[in-house]
């Protein structure tokens, strides 16, 4: 038997009414701050990634998909192309290629998508998984640079969390400097790591050469003591990114959006600037982030665009729709009546009155002539129907049907006019 590639997972009925009642929450909630969907591909040249992710991370060195599409002549190079294993890079990618800073305004957008990843597979991370983000970037006279957006991203995710029903989260805020200020920081953290870093992971080891912001990502029990004593970002901010960061957090007082500083903060991908933000659930465990991110305004620079700041954020699906998990029962949609045609010919009867009743947006299940009355009402039952409603020669000839409540057991009959009224008025 052939099964699913290791890391990939099927989403199966009814967990997947959670998913769609996450994503709908989600492009409702975008509709209402005037984001706009972008869908970019999920292969792109690998240098992209190179060039934006960060050759050193983690991503980039160990668990990006990458091949190379060999050339159809021998005489030509071949292109290499890798699985996206995020999406921000892909979207500022489009929006240099578009040429989008030519439309008025802010480009504020939005994706739902796979992304790939060849990471250890555990509860919550997959090789496969999906995100729901969403970027603003945008020239600077557009407004781009301004702690507003930042506060007004982390306002639209409070938004949303609401919306599906998250509580007891925490928001956990950083600024992760710039070009200016961080290669100061960087100095004297290379600096303090040199005496310690011996004693440390491998992983700590390698980031303290290649980038040593990287190492505050540890989770090792017995680096902590040492990670703590290192130097942190908010002591060598310069004023431009410390006034900043400040209105960021005055803008989210006066929304009345708690938060937390967290001067460990980094975010895992080389192309973050200043603010940075994770969003965390008790509901997760010791991996407790359900979404995460921060400004990118170097970013289009980097990538060969104009100067374009921008900032974004990714929620990963998967974790998230755990958080929510126990609300799977009541967003799953069940038949609102189970059609259950008795005797020769009323397979044809039930067909018709089902679609009389789904024009009334009513979730119909049809059943089958061959099965006998009881076997008819247990399945019902099964399927988690609310009512029965029963068709046979004698129901059609009068033009009224027996329509049972599952719950109750209360079987009353009802005209055929007023059916899909009569079904509706007990949804739960």
């Amino acid at each position: 038997m052939i099964k699913s590639v290791r890391g990939t997972r099927d989403l199966l009925p009814p967990e997947t009414a959670v998913w769609n009642f996450v994503e709908a929450a989600a492009r409702d909630v975008f509709r209402i701050y005037n984001f706009h969907e972008i869908r970019t591909p999920i292969i792109e040249d690998l240098q992209l990634f190179k060039r934006s992710v960060g050759e050193e991370t983690d991503i980039v060195s160990k668990e990006m998909f990458a091949w190379e599409d060999r050339a159809r002549a021998e005489s030509e190079k071949g292109q290499w192309l890798a699985l996206r294993p995020e999406n921000t890079a892909g979207v500022v990618r489009a929006y240099i290629e578009h040429k989008m800073w030519e439309r008025p305004g802010l480009q504020k957008l939005f994706y739902i998508g796979p992304q790939f990843r060849r990471e250890r597979p555990q509860k919550g991370r997959y090789r496969q998984f999906y995100q729901i983000g969403a970027e603003v970037i945008g020239p600077t006279a557009a407004g781009s640079e301004s702690p507003a957006v930042d506060a007004e991203v982390l306002e639209m995710l409070v938004t949303l969390l609401d919306r599906v029903g998250i509580s007891g989260w925490e928001l956990q805020l950083n600024s992760v400097g710039d070009a200016n200020c961080r290669p100061k920081y960087f100095a004297a953290l290379q600096e303090a790591l040199r005496d310690v870093v011996k004693n440390m992971c491998s992983d700590c080891q390698r980031r303290a050469e290649t980038n040593p912001l990287r190492v505050f990502d540890c989770k090792v029990p017995e680096d902590q003591p040492i990670i703590e004593k290192l130097p942190r970002m908010s002591d060598y901010l310069d004023e431009s990114c410390r006034t900043h960061f400040q209105a960021v957090q005055d803008i989210l007082r006066s929304l009345e959006v708690p938060f937390v500083l967290n001067s460990r903060l980094v975010r895992g991908l080389d192309y973050y600037t200043r603010t940075a933000f994770e969003f965390t659930h008790g509901a997760l465990g010791a991996q407790n982030a359900i979404l995460g991110g921060g400004r990118y305004d170097g970013l289009s620079e980097n990538l060969g665009g104009p100067p374009a700041p921008g900032i974004g954020f990714a929620i990963g699906e998967d974790r998230f729709v755990m958080a929510i998990q126990e609300s799977a029962e009541a967003v799953s949609s069940k038949p609102d009546v189970y059609i259950a045609p008795l005797g020769a010919g009323m397979d044809r009867e039930a067909a018709r009155l089902a679609r009389e009743l789904r024009q009334h947006d009513v979730i119909v299940e049809l059943g089958n002539e061959s099965f006998r009355l009881k076997k008819s009402l247990e399945t019902a039952s099964k399927i988690g129907a609310r009512f029965a409603l029963i068709v046979g020669e004698n129901e059609i000839k009068a033009n009224e049907f027996a329509l049972k409540n599952l719950a109750t057991g209360e079987q009353i009959t009802v005209p055929r006019a007023g059916l899909a009224t009569k079904i509706q008025s007990v949804r739960g």
